[in-house]
C-alpha cells in the first residue's frame, strides 16, 4: 500500500533510473537524478529540525522548482507553491496565513523576495543542494518511519473568487488516491509524455506531476511564455511527442483562438483533458476538427476536493449551445447533490453539489471557521463522522444520468423578480463565432447586468441583435463592456473580483 507519494518516485528510480524523468527547455532530469537532488535538498532541510511545519516556496515554472517540492517531502514536511509572479500583498497574505518554518527561493529569483515578510527564516534552493550534506539516508529514513497518509502533502491556496484566499490543506493519502484512479480510469502507460501547462501554485499541476511518477513516465513542462506563441508552443508539444495534456480550459481556448492547430499539429497527443471553466463548445470543435482521433476528457472538481471529483469522457457530437456534462464520479468518490434543506433533489432537479470520500482536502490551514462551515458532516445521516465538502457549485443529472454542471451558487442573481444564472447567459455569446470570451457579472447597486467581452473590435449591437431571439428580455446584458483582454487570476480563470472592482470604480453609474 503506498502511502507516501515518494514511493513512486523511488519506484520509477528503482526500475527506470536513467529515463528521463522531467524536462524544461534546454535541461531535464533522469529519475536517478531527481532522486538525489531531492534527497540532498531534503538532507538539508533536516538539518534545520523543522521537521512537520510547512515550507513556502517562490516557484518558477522549472525543475529546481520541483525537486524542492520533492526535497520537502522527504524531509518530512510539506510544501506551499507561491509563484513569485504573484503581487506583493498576495505573498504577504500567504505567508501570515501559514507562517512558514522556511521560505525556499532561487539566487536568480532574489528580488522578487523584495518587500516580503520573511522574518529571516528563508534560504535559497542552492545552499540546500550544495549544503552541509550530500545525503543523510539514516535521517531520512527516521522521517519516513513517522510517516502517515493523512499528513499534509502541500498547501494549495484558493484563487480567491470571494476576494479573500484560503490554504487548502491536502495529504498524501488523497494525492494517492487521485492518481491510482486517475491510472485506471484513463489507462495511462510507461510511455506518457505529461505536457504541464499549470503553474506550480494550481492544483492541476498536482495532475501532471504524481501521474508522471506513479506511471513512471515523462514530464515537460511548458513555459508560460509559450501560451502567447501557439505555433512554438505545438511544435514544443510535437518535438518532445507529448500524448496527454491535462489543461485548464482558458489554455486550450488560447490555442483556438490564434488557429495554432492549423499550423502545427502534435500527431502523438491522445489523450485531451481539460478543467477549470466551462470549456466554450466553439474551443472544443476546433480541437477535435484538427485531432479527432484523440480522447477528450471533461474534468471537474475544486481544489479541495484533491483536483477532481467527476469525469466526461466526450463520447458523441454537441451542438454550439450544448453545455458538456461534468459525468460522473470517480471509483471511490461519491456526489450527493443537495437542497437547501440538505436533503437529495428529485431527479431532474438542480442541487448544490456535495462531495465525499478519502479524496477530500484536510481542511483550510489556520481557519477552523472556515473549514467547519465547507467540511460538514454529510445531512443524510449523523449515525458516524461522514465529512462532506459543499462545493458551492449547482449542478443536476440529465436524461443520459450524467452530471451537468449549471452554475456557482452565489453567480445566480435575482435581476428583474427573475432568477437567472450568470452561465445561462455566458454559453450563447461564447458561442457567436466573432467572440473570443465572455463574462457576466452583475452590478447590484445599478440593478444591471453587465456583459465583458473579448472580440477583434466592439460589437454590442450585433450581441444584442443575436441574443434577443435566444433569450427573455429580462436576460440580456443591460451594459456591454468590450475589452482587449479580460482580466484573468493566477489560475487562469477570469478574475471576477477584478471585473467587479472595475465597475465600481469606473463603470458605475452614480
Amino acid at each position: 500500500m503506498i502511502n507516501n507519494v515518494l514511493e513512486y518516485l523511488e519506484e520509477a528510480c528503482q526500475k527506470y533510473p536513467a529515463k528521463t524523468a522531467f524536462i524544461e527547455p534546454g535541461k531535464s532530469y533522469t529519475y536517478e537524478q531527481a532522486v538525489e537532488i531531492a534527497k540532498t535538498i531534503g538532507s538539508n532541510i533536516a538539518q534545520k529540525k523543522v521537521y512537520g511545519k510547512p515550507i513556502a516556496v517562490i516557484a518558477d515554472r522549472d525543475l529546481i522548482s520541483l525537486m524542492g517540492f520533492f526535497g520537502i517531502v522527504y524531509a518530512g514536511n510539506f510544501y506551499v507553491p507561491i509563484d513569485k509572479a504573484l503581487p506583493l500583498e498576495r505573498k504577504n497574505t500567504i505567508l501570515r496565513v501559514m507562517d512558514p518554518a522556511l521560505v525556499l527561493y532561487q539566487e536568480k529569483d532574489a528580488k522578487s523576495m523584495e518587500g516580503m515578510d520573511l522574518q529571516e527564516r528563508h534560504c535559497t534552493m542552492e545552499s540546500l543542494y550544495h549544503g552541509q550534506v550530500s545525503i543523510d539516508e539514516e535521517a531520512l529514513a527516521k522521517v519516513r518511519e513517522q510517516h502517515l497518509s493523512t499528513m499534509p502533502l502541500y498547501i494549495m491556496f484558493t484563487s480567491g473568487s470571494t476576494g479573500v484566499p484560503k490554504g487548502v490543506v491536502v495529504s498524501h493519502g488523497s494525492v494517492v488516491d487521485l492518481v491510482e484512479q486517475f491510472a485506471v480510469t484513463f489507462a495511462f502507460k510507461e510511455d506518457e509524455i505529461f505536457a504541464n501547462q499549470a503553474p506550480f501554485d494550481f492544483d492541476v499541476s498536482v495532475k501532471d506531476i504524481y501521474s508522471t511518477i506513479k506511471n513512471k513516465a515523462t514530464m515537460c513542462i511548458i513555459p508560460k511564455s509559450m501560451f502567447i506563441m501557439p505555433k512554438k508552443l505545438l511544435s514544443y508539444l510535437d518535438e518532445n511527442k507529448a500524448t496527454t495534456i491535462i489543461w485548464a480550459a482558458s489554455a486550450m481556448s488560447v490555442v483556438a483562438t490564434f488557429k495554432g492547430l492549423d499550423k502545427v499539429k502534435p500527431e502523438s497527443l491522445r489523450n485531451i483533458m481539460f478543467s477549470g471553466e466551462v470549456l466554450p463548445m466553439k474551443v472544443l470543435h476546433y480541437w477535435q476538427k484538427n485531432l479527432p482521433d484523440a480522447n477528450y476528457v471533461n474534468l471537474y472538481g475544486p481544489t479541495e476536493i484533491t483536483c477532481n471529483c467527476t469525469y466526461y469522457k466526450v463520447d458523441r457530437p454537441f451542438g454550439m449551445e450544448e453545455v458538456l456534462p461534468i459525468g460522473k464520479a470517480f471509483p471511490n468518490t461519491q456526489i450527493l447533490l443537495l437542497n437547501e434543506e440538505g436533503k437529495e433533489v428529485a431527479e431532474g432537479e438542480t442541487g448544490e453539489i456535495c462531495v465525499r470520500g478519502c479524496s477530500l482536502a484536510l481542511g483550510y490551514y489556520n481557519n477552523d471557521e472556515a473549514t467547519k462551515k465547507a467540511f460538514c458532516q454529510n445531512p443524510l445521516h449523523n449515525s458516524y463522522i461522514d465529512r462532506i465538502y459543499r462545493t458551492g457549485d449547482m449542478g443536476y443529472y440529465n436524461e443520459r444520468h450524467e452530471l451537468v454542471f449549471a452554475a456557482r451558487k452565489d453567480h445566480q442573481i435575482k435581476h428583474m423578480g427573475h432568477r437567472i444564472e450568470l452561465a445561462e447567459i455566458e454559453i450563447p455569446v461564447n458561442a457567436l463565432d466573432f467572440i473570443d470570451k465572455c463574462c457576466c457579472v452583475y452590478d447590484e447597486q445599478a440593478e444591471k447586468i453587465v456583459l465583458f467581452y473579448e472580440a477583434a473590435k466592439e460589437c454590442n449591437v450585433e450581441i444584442i441583435e443575436k441574443l434577443q431571439v435566444k433569450l427573455p428580455k429580462y436576460m440580456c446584458p443591460n451594459r456591454m463592456i468590450h475589452m482587449e483582454k479580460i482580466p484573468m487570476n493566477s489560475h487562469e480563470k477570469m478574475d471576477r473580483v477584478k471585473l467587479k472592482k472595475m465597475l465600481s470604480e469606473v463603470y458605475h453609474e452614480s
